[in-house]
């Protein structure tokens, strides 16, 4: 009796076990949306209605460039800028008249320990015309001029300690910067500089825009970085699976986006006017909640790091066209945006070279480094070491000269057509009349 009952308990086990991994699946993954997941935002960021929407039917549909950067070659072979949209319910700012003058703040937090020397030494003369103000604050110095409540968040304490202290006495724009003067995630094509990115940051198109990433190149954070709300925990975006959670605390009367996205890292610059569209008060709660919450220093500042634009667009996401960032944020204008998909394309093949001339050079090395451990200098046979292919240095050398010398004049002539406000208002996609400036 029991042998015959054996096969059916099998498949009912099996059946069973099918359907609570099915159903346990569908609940984890469909859990983020049947609590409202992308329906809409910003409503309650402002205490009241904004009444704007967004198409969800739409798509990003980018491809990748061998540079690394968004490509916009279609299907068929025609250039296509990339975009996101990304849709913000503030109008346009209002600019200065031509030729007039802006004052910005660059507000920076560092340790007692970290040398920010580099403001006085590389921007000195924008301090003495008194173009350029500094809010430099020590984290972990209470007793320093200026300081924060708690050294924690990283740069976000900083941030939001100086919005609240200075809400009354705001200079036209304020810059939001790590102390370091050379970084990685700062914009390639300004020598990843930062003393060269605040010199040459567009006063005006920051305050058309009312908030500007500092960094242009999407990767890493654009075009769909994070999805609060997953369950899948992703190591490079520890902050990704509490962001739910983060959000809801932090915006209780708004929905979670399923998408938030910018460019990293933390550097942003504000017009005054977008600073208080939020009231004072809300930069009170969030930093309550950053010197409440128990997430670590780290995961706090990362929560942080992707909700700026949330903070000062009203939009989770904020992907600007790179081409655009460089020309009417930074005076570096190529053309258009296929000319400085171009660029990234030389600056690639460049890279290529020098990557193959490295390697050379290893080879070459290893084979120095026997003949000195053989007293007659003489590599043998059994050595079995791979032999470079002599003068290939030389040709490596000659053509990464020649890429680098023609990205050099590339460079200069785009620092030459972003002198003129015109070129910058044709490559932003936005109307210019004769007498107009920047």
């Amino acid at each position: 009796m029991l042998r015959r009952l054996l096969p059916i308990a099998l498949v009912a086990g099996v059946c069973t076990l099918f359907y609570l991994t099915v159903f346990q699946t569908f609940s984890l993954t469909n859990l983020p949306q049947s609590v409202g997941l992308g329906d809409g935002y910003g409503d309650a960021l402002r205490n009241g209605s904004l009444g704007w929407g967004e198409d969800e039917d739409e798509k990003i549909d980018l491809e990748t460039s061998p540079g690394g950067i968004s490509s916009g070659v279609s299907q068929n072979g025609e250039f296509k800028v990339p975009e996101v949209d990304a849709k913000s319910p503030y109008p346009v700012g209002q600019i200065k008249p031509p030729g007039s003058l802006y004052v910005k703040t660059l507000v920076v937090p560092r340790l007692k320990s970290e040398d920010t020397r580099w403001v006085d030494n590389q921007l000195g003369d924008m301090v003495e015309q008194g173009l350029l103000k500094k809010a430099i604050y020590v984290v972990d110095d209470p007793h320093a001029g200026l300081t924060t409540p708690d050294n924690k968040g990283h740069e976000v304490m900083a941030y939001l300690t100086y919005i609240i202290d200075f809400y009354d006495k705001l200079t036209d724009v304020s810059l939001f910067m790590h102390s370091h003067r050379f970084a990685w995630h700062n914009d390639e094509l300004l020598d990843t500089d930062a003393a060269l990115m605040i010199r040459h940051l567009s006063s005006e198109r920051v305050a058309r825009e009312g908030y500007m990433n500092l960094r242009c190149h999407w990767d890493p954070g654009c075009p769909a970085h994070i999805h609060p709300g997953t369950t899948f925990r992703d190591a490079a975006k520890q902050e990704e699976h509490i962001l739910a959670e983060t959000w809801a605390e932090l915006f209780p009367d708004d929905p979670i986006p399923q998408v938030l996205a910018q460019a990293c890292c933390g550097q942003f610059a504000v017009s005054r006017e977008r600073i208080r569209m939020l009231p004072r008060e809300r930069y009170i709660q969030m930093r309550k909640w950053l010197l409440r919450t128990e997430l670590s220093d780290y995961l706090s500042g990362r929560v942080f790091e992707y909700i700026w634009q949330y903070i000062f667009t009203a939009s989770p996401v904020h992907c600007p066209s790179m081409s655009v960032c460089y020309c009417d944020g930074f005076g570096m204008c190529f053309g258009s945006p296929r000319e400085f998909d171009f660029f990234f394309e030389i600056r690639y093949k460049r890279n290529l070279y020098m990557d193959e001339l490295r390697i050379w050079q290893e080879k070459a090395d290893a084979i120095a480094l026997y003949k000195t451990m053989r007293a007659d200098g003489r590599v043998t046979e059994e050595a079995e070491l791979e032999v470079p292919e002599v003068g290939k240095d030389v040709e490596l050398n000659e053509k990464i000269d020649t890429l680098n010398r023609e990205m050099s004049e590339k460079v200069g002539r785009a620092f030459q057509l972003g002198r003129d406000p015109k070129q910058r208002a044709l490559e932003s996609g936005r109307e210019w009349h004769d007498g107009d400036g920047f």
